[in-house]
């Protein structure tokens, strides 16, 4: 097995101008992610956004990582892969804002995606009988 690696980076910026720094609620708005979450992703150390006082700021680095994390999660890695990824190999000298996939991690996700789809496959297939049987036994 050949050991490649793939980046995998943000989408574009929604906003238009990156040196601009955003409230918490300013960010939730933007990428769709609740004031709770945001706040539980800086508590696992996912997000360090600037804090005065009560207040959190998110400038370009922390916009970018929380992209990453979304990212992350809609390919179906945990919070904790995700942390890994992010901070994991710190040591190399790297863009802030991508992580980098081996080929193992792919295939392993890859793996668990589809195991999961047959799962879900099986439910639905079951609750499309019970229901049929439902229909049926309600004539």
């Amino acid at each position: 097995m050949r050991t490649s690696a793939v980046r995998i980076q943000p989408p574009p910026q929604r906003e238009q101008s990156l040196a601009e720094v955003l409230t918490i609620g300013e960010i939730a708005r933007i990428y769709g992610v609740t004031l709770r979450a945001l706040r539980f992703y800086e508590q696992r150390g996912l997000l360090k956004p600037i804090r005065r006082g009560a207040a959190r700021f998110y400038d370009s680095e922390q916009k970018a990582r929380l992209q990453l994390i979304l990212k992350g999660k809609h390919l179906g890695f945990t919070l904790t892969e995700i942390a890994d990824l992010l901070d994991g190999d710190a040591h190399r000298a790297r863009p802030a804002d991508d992580f980098v996939l081996d080929e193992k991690m792919v295939l392993s996700q890859l793996r668990h995606l589809e195991e999961r789809r047959a799962e879900l496959d099986e439910a639905i297939e079951e609750l499309r009988s019970t229901h049929g049987r439902l229909v049926a036994g309600a004539r």
